[in-house]
C-alpha cells in the first residue's frame, strides 16, 4: 500500500493554487497517494508553526486516527517542522524541500547524480539533527528517508560534516572533468545544445526525436535527473543535444545551488532550448526558467520552443517560439532549421572550386569543413559546403 500524502497548503497569493496543483504532481511522482488538502490564508505568520493553532487542532480532528505523511507546501525550520508534527498528533511532517530532493533520489542513476542528491540531503537534514532529532526517529519509513537513510543521520555530527566536506571534494572533482570534456568538445568543433526549461515539459521526448535515441521518458516531475548527451546533424554539421534537470515553481535556492554542477552543460552549451508547454502555463514556465538560469550566471543565446501544440488548441504563442509537437514528429524540421540560423555566426554556406592542380593543397584543409555535395567536371570539383566561421580564410581562395 503506497504512502498517503495529506497537504497543509498556506496562502499567500494568487499562486497558491499553482503550487498546490504542484504539490500534488510531486506526491505522486513520488509514488505516493494524494489524501487531501487543508487550506489557510496567511496574513501574518506564527513563526511555531506557520498555521495558527485553531487550524491545525481542526486538522488534526479531520484526520482522526488516519495513517498520513503531512506535507507542508512550502519551506519550514527544524523547530517548525517538530512542533507542526507535535500539533497534528506526533504525525510525520516534510515540506516542499523534503519531497522534491525524495523525488531526486528515486530518479538519479549516474554517480555523479547520487552523489548531488546525497549531499543535498544532508546538507536538508543537518541542522535538524539538533536537539533530540525526534522528528527523524518518528519518520519511520517512506517519503523523506530515501538516501543517505535514517541510521546513519542519526550519527554524531561530525561524522556528517565529514561526509558533507567528502561529498563536496568528490563533486568539484567531477566538475573539473566536465570542464575538461568541455575544452575537448570545442576543440573537435562540436556544439552544444542544451535543453532546458521547466519539468515535464517534453525535453526527454524531444531528444529522442531529434537524435533518435532511447532516453527514459514518463509523464511525471523530474522524470531526468542526470543529464544525458547525445550526438545529431544538421545539414550534415554534428551537434551535442543534452537534457538537463528541468526546473519548477518556487525551486529552493539550495537544491539550485547542490544541482549546479549538473546544469553545468547548459551553462556553457553555444545555444539552449528552453522548452515549454504549450498546453499549460507556458509564460510562467518561461519566466521561471529564465529566472533560475538568471541565478546561475546563465548568459548564452537562447530559442524558446513551444512543445505539445498539438494538444494546446487556439492558444496564442509567443511569437518568436518554435512550435513542435515532439511526441508526433511535428515542426522539428523548422526547429533544425532555426538551430542552425542561430549559428550563423559559426557556420557559412559556400561553393567551393577546386582545380585538380590544387587537389593535393586543398587535402589536408578537407577535415575542417563540411563537404555536402560534390560535382567535378573537366577542371576541378565543385563542392557545396559548410565552413566554420574560424576557417573561413583556408578557403577564401576557393570561393565562388
Amino acid at each position: 500500500m503506497s504512502e498517503r500524502v495529506y497537504i497543509l497548503q498556506p496562502v499567500f497569493g494568487q499562486d497558491a493554487e499553482a503550487l498546490h496543483a504542484e504539490a500534488v504532481s510531486l506526491i505522486e511522482s513520488a509514488g505516493a497517494e494524494y489524501a487531501g488538502t487543508t487550506r489557510q490564508t496567511i496574513r501574518e505568520i506564527d513563526p511555531a508553526t506557520v498555521f495558527g493553532e485553531g487550524k491545525l487542532a481542526e486538522v488534526k480532528a479531520l484526520l482522526g486516527d488516519s495513517e498520513v505523511t503531512i506535507l507542508f507546501n512550502g519551506d519550514l525550520s527544524p523547530a517548525q517542522t517538530a512542533n507542526l508534527s507535535k500539533a497534528l498528533g506526533d504525525r510525520k511532517v516534510i515540506d516542499r524541500t523534503a519531497l522534491i530532493l525524495d523525488i531526486f533520489a528515486l530518479r538519479a542513476t549516474t554517480s555523479e547524480g547520487k552523489l548531488q542528491v546525497e549531499l543535498a540531503q544532508y546538507k536538508y537534514l543537518y541542522p535538524r539533527l539538533r536537539g533530540k532529532g525526534t522528528a527523524l526517529s518518528r519518520l519511520g519509513g517512506g517519503i523523506g528517508t530515501r538516501g543517505p537513510g535514517e541510521s546513519k543521520l542519526e550519527t554524531d555530527r561530525r561524522h556528517i560534516r565529514a561526509r558533507i566536506h567528502a561529498l563536496e571534494v568528490r563533486l568539484k572533482e567531477t566538475e573539473q572533468r566536465r570542464s575538461l570534456l568541455v575544452e575537448r568538445r570545442k576543440k573537435e568543433r562540436i556544439k552544444t545544445i542544451a535543453l532546458v526549461g521547466y519539468t515535464n515539459t517534453g525535453k526527454s521526448t524531444l531528444l529522442n526525436a531529434m537524435t533518435g535515441a532511447e532516453v527514459f521518458v514518463k509523464d511525471a516531475l523530474f522524470a531526468t535527473l542526470d543529464p544525458t548527451s547525445r550526438a545529431f546533424e544538421i545539414e550534415g554539421v554534428p551537434f551535442l543535444m543534452v537534457d538537463t534537470v528541468g526546473f519548477l515553481r518556487a525551486l529552493p535556492h539550495g537544491l539550485i545551488e547542490a544541482f549546479k554542477s549538473t546544469l553545468e552543460s547548459a551553462l556553457h552549451c553555444d545555444l539552449a532550448l528552453i522548452v515549454c508547454d504549450a498546453a499549460g502555463d507556458f509564460q510562467m514556465q518561461l519566466d521561471t526558467t529564465l529566472k533560475t538560469l538568471g541565478e546561475l550566471g546563465f548568459s548564452a543565446p537562447y530559442l524558446v520552443v513551444m512543445n505539445k501544440c498539438d494538444a494546446a488548441g487556439d492558444v496564442l504563442l509567443p511569437k518568436d517560439a518554435v512550435r513542435i509537437s515532439a511526441k508526433e514528429g511535428r515542426g522539428l524540421e523548422e526547429l533544425k532549421a532555426r538551430i542552425f540560423a542561430a549559428m550563423k555566426a559559426e557556420y557559412a554556406r559556400a561553393t567551393l572550386y577546386i582545380p585538380y592542380a590544387e587537389m593535393a593543397a586543398y587535402a589536408p584543409l578537407r577535415p575542417l569543413l563540411f563537404e555536402r555535395e560534390v560535382v567535378y567536371d573537366d577542371g576541378g570539383a565543385r563542392i557545396l559546403a559548410i565552413v566554420p566561421a574560424i576557417y573561413a580564410e583556408k578557403f577564401r581562395k576557393y570561393m565562388q
